[in-house]
């Protein structure tokens, strides 16, 4: 079971999260490419400390957004969404290989996640936008995502996430962050979850009816009030229970866990 996480998403002098001691404890990290957070300077940085301790850098493309951190819907035209995530990627790609590493997968932040779940257009633009990077790229999304599906049929690499912090509705979407129950605070209750989904495939709807879940990656959000001590509980629940924590993605030229 990989565990990963949102990092690197500060910008100038603004900060954001424990980036160095959350890398000590996930085995992926979700890099901001400067669209909805970070900027160069960060990114490069991150991908260092990445690198240093053995971590798969993924690339965190998003809308351009830096005002809003991405969270709200943009009506983008799909050629100019393709050309913005092939904009990140390589933007990363060349922190990536100046740190000695390498983009290992590709996860969207926040609004573009939630819209191409059943947003066609942007979906198909979204993967185009990978394809022309690299062919062979594994990607990272929410089970039953449009986007998921259309990656698979050009031959993508398709993995699944689930997330420690977040409740899910009974359709396994996430519960919006406009309600009050959207984020999960308790690490006990987290670490409990993620046993659960890794162990049982299965997680507790906010009405409480069982949520199937497959995944192959679990996300701990960098940004979450105590995010390091969850993220500490999460891995240790999942080494206690037969799921030590390893990166899914390369994480390095020419390797592959």
């Amino acid at each position: 079971m990989d565990l990963n996480a949102d990092l690197g998403e500060g910008f100038g002098r603004w900060a954001m999260g424990d980036d160095e001691a959350l890398l000590d404890v996930v085995t992926s990290a979700n890099v901001a490419c400067g669209f909805h957070a970070g900027d160069a300077e960060t990114m490069l940085r991150t991908c260092r400390l990445a690198a240093a301790r053995g971590v798969a850098v993924g690339a965190h493309v998003g809308y351009r957004d830096l005002a809003g951190f991405g969270r709200r819907f943009l009506d983008v035209e799909p050629a100019t969404l393709t050309a913005e995530v092939l904009y990140q990627l390589g933007a990363l790609d060349a922190c990536a290989r100046a740190a000695g590493t390498r983009v290992g997968y590709v996860k969207p932040h926040g609004a573009l996640y939630n819209t191409i779940v059943r947003h066609e257009a942007q979906a198909e633009a979204v993967v185009a936008g990978v394809l022309l990077f690299d062919r062979e790229l594994p990607v990272l999304g929410l089970p039953g995502a449009v986007w998921l599906d259309r990656a698979r049929e050009a031959g993508l690499p398709v993995r699944h996430e689930a997330f420690a912090d977040r409740n899910y509705l009974a359709d396994g979407t996430l519960v919006p962050r406009s309600r009050p129950d959207a984020v999960l605070h308790d690490p006990a209750e987290v670490a409990a979850r993620c046993v659960l989904m890794a162990v049982d495939g299965w997680v507790p709807a906010v009405d409480g009816e069982p949520v199937r879940v497959t995944p192959n990656s679990i996300c701990v959000h960098g940004d979450s009030p105590g995010a390091v001590d969850m993220a500490r509980a999460v891995r240790a629940a999942l080494t206690e229970a037969g799921h030590e924590p390893r990166a899914f993605g390369r994480t390095a030229f020419g390797q592959t866990p």
